[in-house]
């Protein structure tokens, strides 16, 4: 696959758990004809991390092996020796997806050990972290600061946070992606931070087979569909798709250190 500057850059997507309807393969074709060149597939459970790796061995696919907050359970010795081991191969550029989550029914005294231990194994592998995060934004941002994460910077996925964290995120190196959210109608909130962070801190996902964009919200969402996120992107911020294509590619390179192996993978 030839790289490209105007393709565009998923940042979180489940290849390995699209459902019965997407099988990996087409679905990345499918993508890749509608103009999406690169995926960064992130951990969900210690079980799955197995299945990162294999998708990780095509072009431009990428691995962040991690535990969601809710299965923060999972963690303990074993996991972190591990995900320790994972963080020495290449193809695993990143965290995640790691974080808290208030409305979960995972108490924060398993949440968040397993969150300070995965940061840190981050933080001495100096890989970049996946961040999820709902409810919980204070607790999470001090957490960031003690564990010094701003050394490895990172993705705030699936935000949905006000422009002052979003502010208080980019002081640590952190990124802010946009998804499916941005495109629906009642989407103030994300609008209103999209226009005002600086250029170099926006990066795109799908976070398929969640979270569809406009108009397909009840359906279980797909990769190709990126292009519709980007060009609601453009729109807020005037720019043409080329540009954010461009924009947005080469944020998820510099935050993932991707500058040199985009070329090679």
């Amino acid at each position: 696959m030839k790289a490209d500057q105007s393709q565009l850059f998923d940042t979180h997507v489940h290849l390995d758990r699209l459902g019965p309807d997407q099988d990996s393969a087409t679905a990345l074709a499918e993508a890749g004809r509608a103009g999406v060149g690169a995926w960064l597939v992130p951990g969900v459970r210690r079980q799955h991390w197995p299945d990162l790796l294999s998708l990780a061995g095509a072009p431009r696919i990428w691995a962040a092996p991690g535990l969601h907050p809710m299965m923060a359970g999972q963690w303990g010795a074993a996991a972190e020796v591990e995900l320790a081991e994972l963080l020495q191969r290449p193809e695993c550029v990143a965290v995640g997806e790691i974080g808290l989550d208030g409305l979960l029914d995972v108490p924060f005294q398993l949440q968040e050990p397993a969150f300070r231990g995965q940061l840190r194994l981050a933080v001495a592998a100096g890989k970049p972290v996946l961040i999820h995060c709902r409810r919980a934004w204070g607790e999470l941002l001090a957490i960031l600061r003690q564990e010094q994460a701003g050394r490895v910077g990172g993705i705030l996925h699936g935000f949905g946070g006000s422009p002052r964290i979003a502010s208080e995120a980019l002081e640590l190196g952190f990124v802010i992606a946009f998804g499916g959210p941005l495109t629906y109608p009642n989407a103030r909130k994300r609008v209103e931070v999209l226009r005002t962070l600086p250029v170099e801190a926006i990066v795109l996902e799908t976070d398929a087979p969640d979270l569809p964009p406009h108009p397909h919200r009840k359906e279980p969402n797909r990769p190709e569909w990126l292009p519709l996120i980007a060009r609601r992107v453009a729109e807020i911020r005037g720019w043409s798709l080329a540009e954010t294509a461009r924009i947005t590619t080469a944020n998820a390179r510099r935050v993932l250190n991707l500058q040199k192996e985009w070329g090679q993978n």
